[in-house]
C-alpha cells in the first residue's frame, strides 16, 4: 500500500496528495470511476463556499461594463484555456462585441494548443499582454490560477490595480487574501487532486463552473436575457435560427415560422428589437432607441410602453 509523502500537507491544496486515490494505478476500472465521481462532489462544495465573493466579483463587474469597461480574464495553462473559453462563447450566446471579454492566456495562442513551457514564471509578460489590449481603468481583470501564486496571474493583478481597476483573483487553494491590488478573492478549495497535482480536475470543473456563473449572470444584470432566454443570442446558425424563432413565437404569440423570419429580417437579426417592435408596433429605429434609452432591458422596455400606452 503506497504511502502518502509526510510533508504533502505543507504544499498548497493544489499540490497535496490526495490519500483517498493512493492505490489508483490498483484499482479496477469500474471503481477508479467511482472515486473520481465522488472526489467530484467536492466541486460543488468548494463552489458553495465561495458564493459571496463570487456574487461580490459579478457587482464589481457589472458595474465596470456599465461604465464601459471591458473584462480581462488572464491565466496560464489550464487556467487560461478556461478563460479564453469562456471569453470566446460570450459573443455567441449574447451578442456581445469579441472585445468585451477577452481570456488572455500565458504563452500567447500557441499556448491554447500546447503547453507552453514556463510561460506563467514570466510576470513582465502579463503587462505587455494587457498593455496591448490598452487596459484602462474602466475595466476589469480576473486572474485565475489554481495555486493562487502564478507569477504571470498576480502581475496582472498587480498592473490592474495600478491603472485603477477591479480586480479579482479565482484560486482552489486558501492564499493570504492581503495583497491591496486584489478587490475579491474566490476562493474554492476542492482538496486534493486524484491525480496529484493535476488541476485540470477538479480545479477545473470548478474554476469552468465559476467563470460561467460571472459571466452568464453579468449578462443577465445587462438585460441580455429575459426570463431564461437569451433574447441577445446572434444568430449564425441554423440551429439558432430556429431558437429565435421559438422564442418569438413565445413572446409574442405569432405561430407562423414565415411570420417571425420576416419580422426577424425587419429586426436585422436581434431577437430583443423584434419582440419589441411586434408587442409595441413600432418600427426598427424606434424600438431601438427605446432599448437604449431602456439600457437594453427588454422588460423595462416593454414596460415603458405599458405605462405610454394603457
Amino acid at each position: 500500500m503506497p504511502k502518502q509523502n509526510p510533508n504533502s500537507e505543507a504544499l498548497p491544496l493544489t499540490e497535496q496528495q490526495n490519500p483517498a486515490s493512493l492505490s489508483l494505478d490498483q484499482l479496477d476500472l469500474t471503481q477508479a470511476v467511482e472515486l473520481m465521481h465522488q472526489q467530484d462532489y467536492q466541486v460543488l462544495e468548494a463552489v458553495n463556499q465561495a458564493k459571496p465573493a463570487i456574487t461580490a466579483t459579478i457587482q464589481r463587474l457589472v458595474n465596470s461594463l456599465n461604465h464601459g469597461g471591458r473584462l480581462f480574464y488572464t491565466g496560464a495553462g489550464t487556467s487560461g484555456r478556461l478563460g479564453v473559453l469562456d471569453a470566446s462563447e460570450c459573443p455567441p450566446t449574447f451578442r456581445t462585441p469579441p472585445e468585451l471579454i477577452q481570456g488572455v492566456i500565458a504563452g500567447g495562442t500557441r499556448a491554447l494548443y500546447q503547453a507552453v513551457e514556463g510561460a506563467e514564471d514570466h510576470p513582465e509578460a502579463a503587462v505587455e499582454d494587457l498593455k496591448e489590449r490598452q487596459l484602462n481603468r474602466n475595466d476589469m481583470v480576473i486572474g485565475i490560477a489554481a495555486s493562487g501564486s502564478t507569477p504571470y496571474v498576480r502581475e496582472s493583478l498587480r498592473y490592474a490595480h495600478s491603472l485603477g481597476c477591479q480586480t479579482a483573483l479565482l484560486a482552489c487553494t486558501p492564499v493570504s487574501q492581503d495583497d491591496p491590488a486584489i478587490d475579491e478573492y474566490m476562493i474554492l478549495p476542492v482538496g486534493p487532486e486524484i491525480v496529484t497535482g493535476s488541476t485540470r480536475l477538479k480545479a477545473g470543473t470548478a474554476t469552468k463552473m465559476v467563470l460561467n456563473m460571472i459571466t452568464t449572470l453579468a449578462m443577465v444584470q445587462m438585460g441580455k436575457v429575459y426570463g431564461n432566454l437569451m433574447v441577445d443570442l446572434n444568430i449564425s446558425n441554423a440551429k439558432l435560427v430556429k431558437r429565435a424563432q421559438r422564442m418569438l413565437q413565445q413572446l409574442t404569440g405569432i405561430t407562423d415560422p414565415e411570420a417571425c423570419t420576416h419580422l426577424l429580417r425587419a429586426a436585422q437579426g436581434e431577437v430583443k428589437t423584434a419582440v419589441l417592435m411586434q408587442r409595441a408596433q413600432l418600427d426598427y429605429t424606434q424600438a431601438t432607441d427605446l432599448l437604449q434609452a431602456n439600457g437594453g432591458q427588454l422588460r423595462r422596455a416593454l414596460a415603458q410602453t405599458t405605462e405610454l400606452n394603457p
